[in-house]
């Protein structure tokens, strides 16, 4: 549960701001996505290695 701070002066606007910077950086939308299907820890570690490579690459220089 997210809890904004908001003081009687502040506009709504600024509160709704503050909330959505808040409900980003908790992550919440990610894991939905995330659990909403199954996908096997094999497939998962694959996808992290390819990933890794495709990071070595670039930092390489070999993509531009």
């Amino acid at each position: 549960m997210l809890i904004i701070d908001s003081k009687d002066c502040e506009n709504i606007d600024k509160a709704l701001k503050k909330y959505k910077k808040k409900f980003e950086k908790s992550k919440v939308l990610l894991q939905l996505r995330e659990r909403q299907s199954y996908t096997k820890p094999s497939v998962r570690r694959r996808k992290e290695v390819l990933k890794a490579i495709y990071k070595d690459q670039v930092t390489a220089g070999k993509f531009d």
